[in-house]
């Protein structure tokens, strides 16, 4: 067996000639997206034409801006339903094509669980839509008492991090297990276990916050935002310590021009911070270069296992966010990540899972292949 443990799918358009797919990595307009992306020729040009109005000014939000954020946040929603049958049979083939890029990780177990055999496995795992459901209120984005025995099972067998948008307050008062590692605000602010583990020393605490000179000014945007979205229904902002979330799951697509609009009349007063967006989420952060994929790093040094080819990083969730972590397994050629989704997305995982539900039962299946092959390592 070779170190490699990462299958790497060929980046082809799943629509054929109705698509175009291109690189974004380096355009400002598309910087919240995976590094390749498919688009219908007419969106392409719509966005090429936006790109090219913003094309002098990288933080501007002008018109041309607005306009393509708020297309972006209605192509974020899965539960916009298709108006045609054959638009639908379209789908339907898009989707296979595209499981057969990004297989189910339940039907390829086998095989990655050959791939990390006598290697450590690391886990990390994403909450809302990974562990959680997505839900209409973000404050009752519960996690299930079946998924906390199961993620707890999976801390007490390997090293294992949820790294979330979220605050670690919030994550942790819906987790409530004090065995893993949290990596909140997109991992700008990482805590390690509380109690005595096999992978690190107790009451460890805070780890890392890169970000913590902007708490101030993200305390300060927060209270702007609340005030110019009050008068937008459905419309919730989330303090999340060192970046906050603009919730638009609840508003009226008609009205998410105007939401886009009151968040960049904010952040034109603070080039310091950042817009990226989420599933129905815009996300404000700090300009620093850190992300998901850099927290990933971080906890895998901080393991220990920065150097190790003995190590197999795994990495699932549902986000944009998380293509950052990712893209970051893919580029190393170690470990693989695991894309929670229903609908077919341009993706740096490697496979696929369809929702909470098969998170949980691969992360049971997980458990108990560990305990069946431990005598074995």
């Amino acid at each position: 067996m070779t170190n490699q443990t990462v299958i790497v799918s060929d980046r082809k358009p799943i629509l054929g000639s109705k698509t175009i797919t291109v690189s974004v990595s380096n355009s400002p307009l598309f910087s919240s997206l995976p590094t390749y992306f498919t688009f219908p020729p007419r969106k392409f040009l719509e966005l090429l034409e936006a790109a090219d109005k913003n094309n002098n000014n990288k933080n501007n939000l002008g018109a041309g801006k607005i306009a393509s954020w708020v297309d972006s946040m209605r192509d974020s929603s899965p539960t916009r339903l298709r108006s045609s049958s054959h638009d639908s049979d379209s789908d339907n083939e898009d989707k296979a094509s595209w499981v057969g890029r990004f297989p189910s990780a339940l039907n390829m177990f086998d095989e990655i669980m050959n791939a990390a055999k006598g290697k450590q496995i690391v886990m990390f795992l994403d909450y809302d839509g990974t562990l959680s459901p997505i839900v209409e209120d973000p404050d009752k984005a519960y996690i299930t008492h079946e998924m906390r025995e199961v993620v707890k099972g999976v801390a007490l067998n390997f090293p294992t991090a949820i790294v979330t948008g979220r605050s670690i307050d919030k994550v942790r008062a819906f987790v409530k297990l004090n065995e893993i590692y949290y990596a909140g605000s997109h991992g700008m602010d990482i805590e390690g276990p509380t109690n005595e583990s096999s992978y690190g020393e107790s009451n460890q605490g805070v780890l890392f916050q890169p970000a913590r000179e902007f708490i101030p000014m993200i305390e300060k945007v927060v209270k702007i935002l609340e005030e110019k979205t009050k008068c937008i229904p459905g419309a919730m902002v989330e303090n999340n310590k060192f970046c906050l979330s603009v919730h638009f799951r609840r508003v009226d697509e008609k009205r998410w021009a105007a939401l886009a609009e009151q968040v960049k009349s904010v952040l034109v007063d603070y080039p310091k911070l950042k817009l990226t967006q989420g599933r129905k989420v815009l996300e404000i952060r700090p300009t620093i270069k850190w992300d998901k994929g850099q927290a990933l790093n971080f906890l895998l040094r901080s393991l220990g296992f920065e150097s190790s080819e003995n190590v197999v990083p795994v990495y699932i969730g549902d986000d944009r966010t998380d293509e950052d972590a990712f893209k970051v397994l893919r580029e190393k050629g170690q470990g693989f990540g695991i894309l929670v989704s229903k609908v077919p997305k341009e993706t740096n995982a490697s496979y696929s899972l369809q929702d909470p539900s098969q998170v949980n039962e691969f992360l049971k299946r997980l458990v108990e292949w560990k305990r069946n092959t431990a005598g074995e390592e």
